[in-house]
Order: structure tokens, then C-alpha cells, then sequence
């Protein structure tokens, strides 16, 4: 019995030795593993992001880096090249050339574009100044088709009466002398005439009516209120209806609205008081034509410009 009691103890012994060496074995080891597999955890996580990073650069829109610089236009949801030519005083082509546009109607939302010409002011001056005479004028008529193609407002049917601009422009040389100097002196030496001569139904509020809203019957001429060039000519701005923008000089623009025929094209020289279109009601409530003064772009009162009546 002696003997059996002391093995007994001795096994006893023996076993406890070996459950505290067991666990001191596992107290040791536990945490290295876990902290080797939280090591390599983040493994996976590190190559998402990189996954992340190699996708992440957008190629910047074109002429980002000119953003808010003058001379320059962010472009916003809605624009067109023709209502960005009319709020910045310029010609939508003249545009499109400046920013090698291949296709006018693609532009994007955020995309900056330049909106006065590249040379010298001194060198737009002249250059504007020079359209405004015959020889110029009737040179840029030429290329007025081919250049309008790709742009769908500029080749509306509505311009496609070719022969009723025949004629005025066939009267216009009468006052050729004249229109030089009109463009070669300062920009507020223009003297506009009123564009239609019926009665004044609503006046210029520059938060709902950005010009004049002159009353007529279908068919009513409008008239050129100064010498210029006709920058566009189409329905292809929305509220507009058949518009006429012609181009004075650096400073001045002048746009005729909601009109039932255009008798113009693009690029042509019309003389103040030359019939340019016919009054209608397209995209109107009413016969009337709409006439807008801009001065750099901005619409301005156009009782500080037209004679009293």
C-alpha cells in the first residue's frame, strides 16, 4: 500500500509538471501567432488600396488649369457654345477655333474654355474693325457653310433664304461709307437705332427680362440697330426662338428674338437699319420681337443706348 500510495503521488506529481509546462507553452506562443496573422492581415487591405490608387487619377478636363483666370469660362450643366458666345460678347465659331473644338455641340460640364482672342487687344481690335468692312465680310460669307455644318442651331432651315438677303444686301452700299469709321471709333460711339417701330409692351429688368420686348404683327421687319456682322443665326437657344446675334465691335452685341424668318447667314455684314429677319412668335407668347443690348457679354439697359421716341 506504501508503495502504491507513493507512485500514485509521484504520477500525480509528474502530470502537473507536465500540464504547467503545456501551458506555459501556450501563454508564449499565443500571442506571436495572433499578432502574425493581425501582421498579415492588413496585407490584403494594403493591396486594395494600392488597387485603389492606381485607379483613382481622372484625366483633367480640358483647360483646367486655366479655371478662373480671365479671359476664360468654366463651362455649366446647360450650356451650349452659343449661349456661352452670347454671355461673353463673342462669336460661338470664334470660340470653337480658339479652343480647337472639332465638334462644337461637345463640350463638358466643367471644361474651360477661352473666350477673348488669343493676340494682342490691339490686334482683336483691328481685326474686328476690318469684318465690319465689305472686303472682310464678304470674304468670311465664303467659309460660313462649311464652318456652320457641324453645328445643328447654325444650319436650321430658318436661315435658308438666301434670296430675300440678296436684295437688302444688294441696297446696303448705299450706306457703305459710313460703317468704317462707325467701327473704327471708340466702342460707346455706336448710334443704335430701334430695331422694330412698334410699341414697348415690356421694359428691361436685368432679373426677368434682359432687354426690350417690342409689340408687332407677324411678318413685321426687324431691323439691324447698328453696322455688324452676324455671329449667329438659328433657333438653337432655348427661350430665343428664331434668333439673329450680330457683333458691333470688341464691346457691343446685339440679339433679335422670336422672329418668323431669318433673312441672314452667319459671317454676313449688315448695315444699320437693313432688314435682317421678319417678327414672329417662335418660342413666344406673342408676336414680338425681343431685343437684347450686351455690353462685354453683359445685358444692359438699352434706353442708355436708343434715341428717345
Amino acid at each position: 500500500m506504501f508503495v502504491s500510495r507513493g507512485l500514485v503521488v509521484g504520477f500525480t506529481v509528474a502530470l502537473a509538471g507536465l500540464a504547467l509546462t503545456g501551458c506555459g507553452t501556450r501563454l508564449n506562443r499565443a500571442p506571436v501567432e495572433d499578432r502574425g496573422t493581425a501582421s498579415q492581415s492588413p496585407a490584403p487591405s494594403a493591396g486594395a488600396q494600392s488597387g485603389v490608387v492606381v485607379g483613382t487619377p481622372i484625366k483633367p478636363l480640358p483647360g483646367a488649369e486655366n479655371a478662373g483666370k480671365p479671359g476664360y469660362y468654366t463651362v455649366k450643366p446647360g450650356d451650349t457654345l452659343i449661349r456661352i458666345g452670347l454671355e461673353s460678347g463673342q462669336s460661338w465659331k470664334d470660340i470653337a477655333r480658339w479652343n480647337n473644338l472639332e465638334n462644337a455641340n461637345l463640350i463638358e460640364v466643367g471644361q474651360v474654355l477661352r473666350v477673348v482672342a488669343p493676340g494682342a487687344a490691339s490686334q482683336a481690335v483691328a481685326s474686328d474693325t476690318g469684318v465690319v468692312t465689305r472686303p472682310v465680310a464678304s470674304s468670311s460669307v465664303t467659309p460660313a457653310t462649311p464652318a456652320s455644318g457641324p453645328v445643328p442651331p447654325a444650319s436650321a432651315a430658318k436661315p435658308g433664304a438666301p434670296a430675300a438677303s440678296g436684295p437688302v444686301v444688294a441696297a446696303a452700299p448705299v450706306p457703305a461709307a459710313p460703317s468704317a469709321p462707325a467701327a473704327a471709333g471708340g466702342d460707346d460711339e455706336l448710334a443704335f437705332i430701334w430695331p422694330a417701330p412698334g410699341s414697348l409692351i415690356a421694359g428691361f429688368d436685368e432679373a426677368r427680362n434682359k432687354g426690350y420686348d417690342i409689340a408687332g404683327k407677324a411678318g413685321d421687319p426687324v431691323l439691324a440697330a447698328a453696322d455688324g456682322r452676324v455671329v449667329y443665326a438659328g433657333a438653337g437657344l432655348r427661350g430665343y426662338g428664331n434668333l439673329v446675334i450680330l457683333k458691333h465691335n470688341n464691346t457691343f452685341l446685339t440679339a433679335y428674338a422670336h422672329n418668323q424668318t431669318l433673312l441672314v447667314k452667319e459671317d454676313q455684314a449688315v448695315r444699320k437699319g437693313q432688314k435682317i429677319a421678319e417678327m414672329g412668335s417662335t418660342d413666344a407668347d406673342r408676336v414680338k420681337l425681343h431685343f437684347e443690348i450686351r455690353r462685354q457679354g453683359k445685358p444692359v439697359d438699352p434706353s442708355r443706348y436708343l434715341p428717345a421716341r
